[in-house]
This record gives structure tokens, sequence and C-alpha cells, in this order.
């Protein structure tokens, strides 16, 4: 039986303490009803000037990633939901941007997926390609929510099938279904950014991480941090998820990031007592 996540207030002040890195998810994570409220961007001001990591792994494009790398209080982000990660390396003053497929396999998947898009949206009325799409290096974005009025699970899940049944792993996030070739997800790029970037193994020692997501997409990274939290907007997802967070948070989106930052510095604050 799937565990109902638990209230964020009573994660343990020992596990707390110990956290050094957290993980993001950014659409109704730290953003709510599209937009980044201050006290999310506050809260990762907070946590880095504290020491504490904050990582942004997001079904995002590209060029939104290359902004957040330069310009957000962040240590790097992990793009287009495992397709790369990008990290702004201070000291040489250059933007680092590591892909797991070379450009022409990236070329050549772009040929495949132009074409598949043009099935999908006149085979799913009422969908568009997602806004972003332009800056997108390796995956198909389909919007179902958010440019467009807000179609019914029954067509999502459509455009999901059409996804598969061309051969691309497909994933669902709160306002888009992303698609592309190839087997990686979040958690795959996201090792090796740790691996690469900081020499740290995340499977060596999971409590020292703590990733907060929003919707079916984040489910490898409830599954695989023991320290995993939803934000309250999860709950209208939680009936379909087979992995779920261990809590959730009692405000939705930005405002319930900002609670688990809150809970973290806290648990900083009492640990040096």
């Amino acid at each position: 039986m799937t565990t109902e996540p638990a209230p964020l207030a009573t994660w343990p002040l020992a596990e707390r303490s110990r956290v050094e890195v957290v993980f993001t998810d950014i659409d109704d994570t730290l953003t709510l009803h599209g937009r980044l409220p201050a006290v999310a961007y506050a809260a990762m001001e907070r946590l880095a000037a504290a020491g504490i990591k904050v990582i942004p792994i997001t079904g995002r494009p590209a060029g939104w990633c290359d902004h957040i790398a330069r310009m957000w209080p962040v240590e790097g982000v992990v793009g287009e939901n495992g397709a790369f990660w990008f990290r702004y390396d201070h000291k040489e003053r250059r933007l680092v941007r590591r892909f797991l497929v070379d450009e022409a396999t990236r070329r050549e998947n772009r040929k495949r997926l132009d074409g598949l898009a043009a099935e999908i949206l006149a085979a799913v009325p009422g969908t568009a390609l997602a806004s972003d799409q332009l800056y997108r290096e390796a995956d198909l974005a389909i919007d179902f929510c958010e440019d467009v009025p807000p179609l019914p699970d029954s067509e999502v899940a459509r455009i999901v099938g059409l996804f598969e049944a061309a051969g691309c792993t497909a994933k669902v996030s709160s306002i888009h279904v992303n698609g592309w070739y190839g087997s990686y997800d979040k958690l795959t790029m996201t090792r090796l950014l740790m691996a690469e970037a900081f020499g740290i193994d995340v499977d060596e020692d999971r409590g020292r991480f703590v990733f907060a997501g929003d919707s079916p997409n984040d489910q490898p990274m409830f599954a695989f941090f023991p320290m995993s939290v939803g934000v309250a907007n999860l709950r209208r997802f939680l009936p379909s998820l087979e992995s779920r967070p261990r809590w959730l948070t009692a405000a939705e989106g930005g405002y319930g990031f900002a609670e688990l930052a809150d809970l973290l510095l806290a648990a900083r604050s009492d640990h040096a007592r």
C-alpha cells in the first residue's frame, strides 16, 4: 500500500539538520499560478547564504536554464527532464553545459520530434506546442493547460500514448506532457551533475539531500530520496502516484517551498546551539 505523505511539520529535527543540498522542481513548486513569488526566491537566497546548495531539477528548456544557472542563487540546474545539466562557473566566468547526448544526435532527434508534434496536435484537439518549445534542445513539450484551456485527464493520457507509440519516453508535469528519445529522467542527470560538478555520489548517503516537487514526473526523485517533499498542490495527483513524497507542505507552490526552507534553516540554527 502506498503511504500517505505526512505533514511537513512532522519532519524530525535530526534529519533536517543533515541536509546539505535541496533539489527542487520549478513549475508549481517554486512558482505559483505561473509566477515566481518573492518568498520562493528569497528562500533560495537564504538557503544559499546558509551553505545549503539549491539545484532546480526541471522540465523547462535549455534557454531558460541558461538564465537560471547564471542569474539565480543556485549551484546548477538540470533541465528538460534530465537531458542536460548547466552550471555557472563564477571563478572562470563561464557557463558549463553538459548534455547527455551529442549535438548530432540531438539534431536528428529534433527532426523526428518535429514530425511527431504535428501528429499529436492533429490527433488531440485543444493542445498546442508549449510556448517555450523554441528554446528546447532535446525534447518536445505539449501544452495541456499552461496557455490553453485545461484538457481532461483522458486527453493527457492520449498524448502520453502517442509519444510512447512513437518510441519516446513521456512524462506528465503540472502543465505539459514532455516526450523525448532516450530512457533518461530527472534522477539520471541529477546523479551525473553531482558526480561531475561536485564529486558527490548521491547513492552513498541520501540523508544529505532533500527533493521538493509537485507532479507525476517527479516520481523518480520521490522514490529515490528518502527525504522528499511535495508542495500542497501535489494533492490532486496523489491518487495516481505510485511513488509519493514522504511529507507534504501546508501551502502551495513557492510558499510551500518557503516552508521547507524555513524548517531547514531552523534546524541549522537549533543544531548550532
